[in-house]
């Protein structure tokens, strides 16, 4: 079973387990507490019982113990009726019993009693019944002497768990809407407190889109305060070592074109001294090592994220065009910038530059009379078009034309990156490059970049 990864789920299981404690707890304290004050309460309405029956005892030399009038609750009249009371005098061994006894007595322990002090018992009644019992021990002045009697009266304790469930009957819907109403600020408060996360969060997005720099540390509270400070840092050593990377790939770069040229002039030399297999291969071998080494230099120069302006994309094809006019292939050609001028592409001018431009110049190589340029805003991405009228690709070459390894036109000198390139490009701004027939025959790239954040 996999581990729940949600911070936020935990902390709402967290919580309702300790909830739940807590009105368990909370459930069982309440019920407990009015249990022991019912039985205090009844306790007292059982020793105002006593004091009646103590009030109401005479014994006389004609009918010995009496009663001149009973306890007033109807539950001692009637049979079983849950209260009773009984009065034993030790002195002569006779005996009053409640109604509610009917041929039945209490069974009172043999403890010693003190006049005047009350025990509480836990006796057993009637019908198998549970008492709670309250006796007591008076000394009656008679004719014959002091009298020993002992008075009990018990009341049957089903009457007291029947309370006791009723109010835990109506406690459980209270403290069901009391768990409601904490699990309700549970939810608040663990929303609130993952808003600073959900921030920081946001934050890093905006950083890996390049629409920030760093994350803001201002209104960060003090526990997440560390965490953005050691993220800028982080991106601090981040920039300086992917800046120390393009260096040194455009050092090694720059350190590697004169032994290429050099290379190039021995081919030469080697060709004019009839060496046309070896110059071939090695030509072949320069070729390559010239193909990685400018498609690297293209890589360190990306800046890999989404700019936080949009560029203008008219003017860019403008001077490109105007730059290719100037070449030998573009001289002749009729080279079309159809793009509107409020078409903004967000990407850095130099990246957009690079992307354009590979493509162009690819396409005014492979161009017979024309090279068309448009673009449109969709609804979620800027879609650029760039086509020619030349022998265009089939579907196999379309699939191996953004290779590393694979070249439009193995007959032509130079790089022949200008669609791998532009792949990663697009790549890095989390666009797509597809390639597709033009509506004049040739080849059309076909470039979309996202509006919004996408990951490349």
């Amino acid at each position: 079973m996999k581990p729940v990864r949600s911070l936020r789920f935990r902390l709402l299981a967290f919580a309702a387990l300790v909830l739940a404690a807590a009105l368990l707890v909370t459930g069982f304290s309440l019920s407990t507490l009015f249990t022991r004050h019912l039985e205090r309460r009844v306790g007292q309405e059982l020793d105002t019982h006593l004091n009646q029956l103590v009030g109401n005892l005479r014994i006389t030399p004609d009918t010995g113990i009496s009663l001149m009038r009973e306890p007033v609750d109807p539950r001692f009249q009637a049979v079983f009726g849950g209260l009773y009371w009984q009065v034993d005098d030790l002195t002569t061994n006779t005996q009053l019993r409640s109604r509610s006894l009917w041929d039945t007595r209490l069974s009172v322990p043999g403890d010693l009693l003190k006049p005047s002090q009350i025990h509480i018992h836990d006796l057993p009644g009637p019908q198998q019944s549970n008492l709670l019992a309250h006796e007591t021990m008076i000394l009656l002045s008679a004719p014959d002497g002091d009298h020993e009697v002992r008075l009990s009266v018990a009341i049957d304790r089903a009457e007291l768990t029947a309370l006791a469930t009723g109010f835990t009957k109506d406690l459980a819907p209270v403290l069901a809407v009391l768990g409601s109403v904490l699990m309700l600020g549970f939810l608040l408060q663990i929303g609130e407190g993952l808003r600073p996360v959900h921030h920081v969060l946001s934050g890093v997005s905006a950083v890996r889109n390049g629409t920030r720099k760093r994350l803001e540390a201002d209104g960060v509270p003090k526990e997440i305060a560390p965490l953005v400070e050691e993220v800028n840092a982080l991106l601090d050593a981040q920039d300086l070592t992917i800046s120390r990377a393009r260096d040194r790939a455009a050092n090694l770069a720059h350190g590697l074109k004169t032994p290429l040229s050099a290379l190039t002039s021995d081919i030469e030399r080697l060709r004019a001294k009839g060496e046309t297999e070896i110059a071939g291969d090695i030509a072949e071998l320069a070729h390559r090592m010239r193909r990685h080494m400018e498609r690297e230099l293209a890589r360190a120069r990306l800046r890999h994220g989404r700019s936080q302006e949009r560029t203008l994309l008219k003017p860019v094809v403008d001077g490109i065009f105007r730059a290719l006019k100037r070449t030998p292939a573009g001289e002749d050609l009729d080279l079309q910038n159809n793009v509107g001028a409020a078409v903004a592409v967000p990407v850095d001018a130099d990246d957009l530059n690079e992307l354009v431009g590979n493509l162009a110049e690819n396409a005014v190589r492979f161009a017979r009379s024309q090279v068309l340029v448009d673009a449109e805003i969709a609804t979620d991405a800027v879609v650029i078009r760039i086509g020619d009228d030349g022998p265009g690709l089939d579907q196999a070459g379309m699939a191996n034309a953004t290779r590393t390894d694979q070249r439009l036109d193995q007959s032509e000198m130079g790089a022949g990156l200008g669609l791998a390139i532009s792949s990663d490009i697009v790549d890095s701004f989390g666009g797509q490059l597809e390639l597709g027939s033009s509506p004049s025959g040739g080849l059309e790239v076909r470039i979309s970049i996202p509006l919004t954040a996408s990951p490349p």
